[in-house]
């Protein structure tokens, strides 16, 4: 199985991509913004999407999408064929569009909006926390893109508050404030065990 960038030389898989995101959505009785194969090939032409493949089969898929001039970046179509469901193939998809968005977006607040609690568990895994949707882009072009979706009115009527979804994000920014707090944390016991060596040790001399 090989998870890549895609390109445009994987354009022909575009409309199996969007037929598969579209019968998923039917059998889990979900709403889901439709996507059209044109959109799906311009993304792959950006290079904002990564691609599984079995040999010449089509596995899995997930796109980048871009808010607030880069400052929010959207992991979006996330699918996996049938035939190779159950494998954790998602999660090593969800992994791998998370790291192009990061190499690609790094200063990128990661956000998504789902359903799915296998998702919202991957999300997880990778960072993820629960937030409102005031916390997520008001770039109106990303909401415009949830018109196709059957529970559209719901977020017309709250004003764009709240739906069905649960939104999740990722902030660089704190997950690096974390990451300092970490290394602060640890440098200070390592620091404080040296302390504490040194002053048995002394002590042990004193006696001596």
């Amino acid at each position: 199985m090989d998870i890549v960038i895609a390109n445009k030389s994987h354009s022909g898989f575009a409309q199996i991509i969007c037929d598969t995101i579209a019968e998923s959505a039917k059998v889990r009785g979900t709403g889901i913004a439709k996507r059209t194969p044109e959109y799906i090939i311009t993304k792959m032409e950006n290079g904002n999407a990564v691609i599984a493949l079995d040999g010449e089969k089509f596995a899995g898929f997930c796109y980048i999408e871009a808010w607030g001039h880069g400052k929010f970046v959207a992991n979006s179509g996330l699918i996996v064929h049938p035939d190779f469901r159950g494998e954790g193939l998602a999660t090593k998809i969800k992994e791998a569009i998370f790291n192009h968005s990061r190499n690609k977006y790094p200063d990128a607040k990661i956000f998504g909006i789902t359903t799915g609690l296998a998702v919202m568990k991957i999300n997880s895994d990778l960072g993820y926390k629960p937030v409102t949707f005031s916390e997520l882009t008001d770039d109106p072009s990303f909401w415009k893109g949830c018109q196709t979706c059957r529970n559209y009115d719901i977020l017309q009527r709250t004003e764009q508050r709240m739906c069905l979804c649960t939104g999740m994000l990722y902030d660089p920014a704190v997950e690096e404030s974390k990451k300092k707090k970490d290394v602060n944390a640890k440098t200070f016991k390592r620091l404080k065990s040296i302390k504490e060596h040194l002053f048995l040790k002394k002590e042990k001399i004193d006696k001596d």
